[in-house]
């Protein structure tokens, strides 16, 4: 009983003299292989009291993006790597690839965080907290290189490109 009156008085404390920022995306890069999956690796801080609920398992991000990509694509994600700052995913079938006359063209779906918001709402201490869902850089690169880029853009655009052969 005494150690849950502390914890509780910690996290009160935590949440009394963290910053109002809250968790902040950093950088989101997509790499979107020949056979259509994509690896994305999304880079993030999160503050003391984030921490603590990854910690307590209060908040799972790497479960939250797992779940957020297989509701909005319908396509099997794994998670390959999660810690405190960084979260890898793959996901399988993520571009589609189409081929005419020889040239191959892939399309990436459209990609946004506007619904993570409506997932934070849902927390008891969204009210007091600010997050920033808009990554500084998101890079999506293809299978010859070729690379676009986005800053500051909470959601991009579906991208066609055909292959350099």
């Amino acid at each position: 009983m005494k150690h849950a009156f502390l914890l509780a008085a910690l996290f009160i404390f935590i949440l009394a003299v963290s910053p109002a920022q809250a968790f902040t995306a950093k950088n989101l890069d997509i790499s979107v292989q020949a056979d259509t999956n994509a690896t994305i690796t999304f880079d993030y801080d999160l503050t003391v009291f984030e921490r603590a609920a990854v910690f307590m398992r209060i908040a799972d991000p790497a479960l939250e993006l797992k779940k957020a990509l297989e509701s909005n694509y319908h396509k099997p994600v794994t998670v390959t790597h999660a810690d405190g700052s960084r979260l890898q995913v793959v996901v399988r079938g993520f571009a589609s690839k189409s081929s005419q006359g020889g040239a191959v063209t892939m399309r990436t779906p459209a990609l946004s965080f506007v619904s993570a918001q409506k997932v934070l709402d849902q927390y008891w201490f969204a009210p007091i907290i600010h997050p920033d869902f808009s990554p500084s850089v998101t890079r999506v690169t293809f299978p010859d290189g070729y690379t676009r880029e986005f800053s500051e853009q909470i959601a991009i655009p579906a991208i066609s490109h055909t292959l350099n052969a």
